[in-house]
């Protein structure tokens, strides 16, 4: 078999959308957009959803609208796509990394708050792999020391802590990217709860515009297309059916892996998690590449998320001040987590056939 890591998941009803919309003659932002965010914004439960044309942009939004900028620093993991930091990076902000929980791979809030100084404007945790972060803690650290919440929720699409949805905690960013759990072939969103905040984001994704032609503030062409939004209104009414198939496809891979560290959410948690990938552990002394070269040799498409943390990249070496950070918990997910297939168009016969190569993998590990 040959079974790819992420599939996206198109058809007939986007293809019509797409068509609509070209018709219609109102192909960049319009009523599609204006639609797409209402109903995303209540999908999450929040107040107010901005569109933009990309996760990356989303997050810089979501940074300009609270004022983020020279002179501030922002603390996030260095276990995150680069767009995480290059973000905090655009907005004129300095990167302060802090290291990651073993479980859930998310940003620890005790490594955080120990990273805080009077330069800390801002703490964005990432809700990696689907998996939401401790916003609750986050929420409490961000209130005692008075900085701003940001949450990196590209990867989160509608999970949940206590029954509330990631993205509404603080000031978000979520990535529509091709291989996310919804698409708009590219595309992002910022979710707040702060009408401010999402006027100032408004204006930052159109030229810094408050009417046309009046620039208040300096602002980017951010915006989203009513092309990319049409795809995102139908995708978003197939997503509670896509995040349930995930959630199945994680239950067999638990009953039925063996040798690897499966995922697991926190004890006594009431997290949702949405599985926009399903990530595991090769426990020691095995080597993680020999595992993955083996497993794709076999056709199974898994892929390493993320195999070189952002503070070691070439860039980051470059800019300096990075070099004697310890992130040890963060050092070692990057040599031992590698992840499955779990895509809501995964068959059972192929899910099968991924579990049995892995099994068989490990068992000579």
């Amino acid at each position: 078999m040959n079974i790819p890591i992420s599939k996206p998941n198109v058809g007939e009803e986007e293809i019509a959308a797409v068509s609509n919309v070209i018709r219609s003659g109102m192909i960049a932002q319009g009523p599609q957009v204006k639609a797409f965010e209402a109903q995303f914004a209540a999908y999450i439960g929040a107040d107010h959803a901005i569109a933009t044309n990309n996760g990356t942009t989303a997050l810089h939004v979501a940074m300009m609208a609270n004022g983020i900028g020279a002179g501030d620093e922002v603390i996030i993991p260095s276990f995150s796509f680069f767009a995480t930091a290059s973000a905090v990076i655009a907005s004129g902000a300095t990167p302060v990394f802090a290291d990651i929980d073993p479980r859930s791979f998310n940003l620890d809030p005790a490594a955080a708050e120990a990273a805080i100084t009077p330069n800390t404007k801002a703490i964005m945790p990432v809700h990696l792999y689907g998996l939401p972060a401790d916003m609750v803690a986050f929420r409490a650290l961000c209130e005692k020391h008075g900085l701003i919440l940001l949450e990196d929720s590209a990867q989160s699409h509608g999970a949940k802590i206590n029954g509330q949805g990631v993205g509404t905690f603080g000031t978000a960013g979520f990535s529509f990217y091709p291989t996310k759990n919804m698409t708009t072939s590219e595309g992002g969103m910022v979710t707040t709860n702060d009408a401010r905040v999402a006027e100032k984001a408004r204006m930052a994704r159109n030229h810094g515009m408050s009417q046309q032609y009046l620039h208040e503030s300096i602002g980017f062409n951010y915006r989203m297309t009513d092309i990319m939004a049409a795809i995102g209104l139908t995708q978003l009414a197939k997503l509670p059916a896509w995040t349930e198939q995930r959630n199945m496809n994680a239950v067999r891979y638990n009953e039925k892996l063996e040798g690897v560290i499966t995922p697991a959410l926190p004890e006594n948690s009431t997290l949702d998690h949405v599985y926009h990938q399903y990530t595991v552990r090769v426990p020691e002394p095995c080597s993680r590449d020999a595992v993955v070269k083996a497993i794709q040799d076999k056709g199974v498409g898994v892929r390493v998320y993320y195999p070189l943390p952002i503070h070691r990249q070439p860039i980051f070496q470059e800019l300096g001040g990075y070099d004697n950070l310890e992130l040890p918990e963060t050092e070692k997910a990057t040599q031992q987590v590698f992840s499955l297939p779990i895509h809501p168009l995964l068959t059972e016969e192929e899910q099968d056939y991924v579990i049995a190569v892995v099994n068989e993998v490990m068992s000579s590990c």
